[in-house]
């Protein structure tokens, strides 16, 4: 384990980038509602997004460097779509949590579980997984290209090192289209039937 993470030094930042994002998120949190500081939570926050800066930097001065693009790359791809299309969703999860806890807010909304509410919220989540894919495939575009290596043909992405993270998020992502928007909207569940007992 420790010869892969000394090969493979990008692994560690991932790893770092993502306690880095937890810990700002939780310090920003804490400035705002323990310690009534907006302005210095709002800072941490503004924070987060930097830490995709510095992975997606780091990758591709790897591969400028000479590295031939790999697993890592196309996991800091990945990783990247990630946060970008679902951070600020997770950070809105947070934010209603700690407001009801630390500040009288109102109790968090859970998502919807029937009818068109239930299709609307299936087909966003959704939209932000595709995101998150089509941002993952454009950096592992770009690193590709810094790298000088090109694209393979798509059928040829399971034997790749770094375009066998695309094939694996495309077969996610259909997955997850067939499974839970789709099905949603061809079933929409329906709210259990209330009776009126009355006597």
């Amino acid at each position: 384990m420790g010869d892969f993470l000394s090969d493979n030094p990008l692994v560690l930042l991932i790893g770092a980038c993502e306690v880095g994002f937890w810990v700002l998120l939780a310090a920003g949190l804490a400035a705002r509602y323990l310690l009534r500081a907006r302005r210095l939570s709002t800072v941490l926050l503004l924070l987060v997004p930097v830490l995709d800066v510095v992975l997606v930097s780091a990758s591709l001065v790897d591969v400028a460097g000479g590295s031939p693009p790999g697993l890592t790359h196309g996991l800091a791809a990945v990783y990247l779509g990630g946060t970008v299309a679902f951070g600020h969703t997770m950070i809105r999860w947070a934010d209603a949590r700690f407001a009801h806890r630390f500040a009288g807010g109102p109790t968090p909304p859970r998502p919807p579980r029937y009818g068109a509410a239930k299709v609307a919220y299936e087909w966003r989540e959704w939209s932000k997984a595709a995101l998150a894919w089509g941002i993952a495939l454009g950096v592992m575009l770009l690193t590709a290209t810094v790298a000088g290596t090109g694209v393979p043909p798509p059928l040829d992405w399971p034997a790749d090192p770094m375009w066998g993270w695309g094939s694996r998020i495309t077969v996610v992502l259909l997955i997850w289209f067939v499974g839970w928007p789709l099905w949603t909207t061809l079933a929409p569940p329906r709210a259990p039937e209330t009776t009126d007992v009355r006597g």
